[in-house]
């Protein structure tokens, strides 16, 4: 009943683009360029990693908003070593960043396990707490271009194919293979596996899973070090994209990723949430703000129809709750 119920919410946000889509094509016709459409995904596919990431960390009942501070320094601190040591290898700037965010994450888990704070409280903590480690300790320096080892130039300028258009060629961007993979292997962790019945079982209810044999500070490790790996490799990959290395982007970002996977369907007490709604959820609110000037209004609008989606799915989130309560005869208040 649950996975049927949030199929059909995934079909909403489905027919919500392609409505969106239509509305938008017949104000202004250079939407269905293929330059606009690949730039959306180039520009949203960093932002659906640790969407993913945090998609993992919810479902499990908690909260993560230190992830773009992790993207941050994994990224900015290989990248750094890179330079100094002159290393031009994008499998070693993967590996090292996100062996990185691995750490910062369990960092983030055995925090939360020690002082019982809320996640949020923790995570919020530790944002500013990595950013500020690496601001003042490791550099607060920016590298252009020209300095960024050339690996980083070429996967942020790949592309999977191109196509030729009246105003040039234009690919689809290479970027996202990643978010595939990722998508696939954190499929494959929720439902394939016992540490994915973990993950949910402690989402709904952590007591109840502890006597199902689930240890909730191991699950609990898992997806924080998961969703930090996950952060430290969108870090790589975000950089390639801009082709500059910058120690304060990315932080700031972290509500409107929570926001889209809450859109996505992802219940905020954890114990449900798809990828492909996640994946839904950030496609909704990059579509949005890349279309508005087309259709002739500010940006500033972005916010409200952001924030109207996201009250609509909480709403309908929390009634397919309350009618799968009833039809086991649970009354909450």
């Amino acid at each position: 009943m649950k996975i049927k119920k949030v199929d059909q919410f995934q079909k909403i946000l489905l027919l919500i683009i392609i409505i969106y889509s239509i509305l938008v094509s017949i104000k202004n016709p250079a939407f269905l360029h293929f330059e606009t459409i690949f730039d959306i995904i180039r520009t949203s596919s960093t932002t659906m990693i640790v969407a993913i990431g945090l998609l993992v960390v919810m479902i499990s009942g908690g909260i993560d908003v230190s992830f773009m501070a992790i993207a941050l320094f994994g990224s900015y601190t290989t990248i750094n070593v890179m330079i100094a040591l002159g290393i031009d290898n994008l499998g070693i700037a993967f590996l090292f960043s996100g062996m990185i965010g691995i750490g910062l994450g369990l960092i983030n888990a055995l925090l939360i396990n020690w002082l019982k704070l809320p996640p949020f409280i923790i995570t919020l903590g530790t944002q500013n707490l990595y950013h500020g480690v690496m601001t003042t300790f490791i550099s607060d320096k920016s590298f252009g271009a020209g300095v960024l080892p050339e690996c980083l130039h070429e996967f942020g300028q790949g592309t999977i194919f191109k196509i030729v258009t009246e105003d040039g060629a234009v690919g689809l961007t290479i970027s996202l293979v990643p978010v595939l993979l990722i998508g696939i292997a954190t499929w494959l962790i929720l439902y394939k596996t016992m540490i994915g019945r973990g993950i949910v079982a402690i989402g709904n209810d952590e007591e109840s899973a502890r006597r199902a044999g689930f240890n909730p500070f191991k699950i609990r490790l898992f997806v924080y070090a998961y969703s930090g790996f996950l952060a430290g490799i969108m870090g790589i990959i975000y950089v390639a994209q801009i082709n500059a290395l910058y120690p304060n982007k990315l932080v700031g970002n972290e509500l409107m990723v929570v926001a889209a996977v809450v859109i996505g369907g992802t219940k905020i007490t954890g114990g449900q949430g798809k990828i492909f709604g996640t994946i839904l959820g950030v496609t909704i609110i990059y579509l949005l703000n890349s279309t508005l000037i087309l259709i002739g209004l500010s940006s500033s609008w972005n916010n409200l129809f952001v924030g109207a989606i996201l009250v609509v799915s909480v709403a309908i989130t929390s009634y397919q709750e309350r009618i799968k309560n009833r039809s086991h005869l649970i009354f909450t208040e």
